[in-house]
């Protein structure tokens, strides 16, 4: 039987009501793990509502336990720089 491999970390995004409506957050996020090759590193999970609607939208960072709020995508280009480490090209 084969071994299952999981990346080491995963970015869970809130897809609640409110949450949900800032897809642009997610595709963000989604696309520059494509294009940084960081599949194999980091995970993307969608989480059903964390009833923080009034923060949303939520982003959860693991193992490092970070949980971030109003992400917009000028903050989740600061996260992607300082959590999500690069590979060297």
């Amino acid at each position: 039987m084969s071994k299952i491999e999981f990346p080491a970390k995963a970015l869970f995004i809130c897809n609640g009501s409110k949450c949900g409506k800032h897809k642009e957050v997610r595709k963000y996020f989604k696309n520059t793990i494509k294009e940084n090759n960081l599949k194999q590193d980091i995970e993307i999970f969608k989480m059903e509502c964390s009833n923080r609607c009034k923060s949303a939208p939520i982003v959860f960072f693991q193992p490092e336990n970070e949980w971030f709020e109003k992400v917009s995508l000028d903050k989740a280009k600061k996260m992607i720089s300082t959590i999500i480490p690069q590979k060297n090209s």
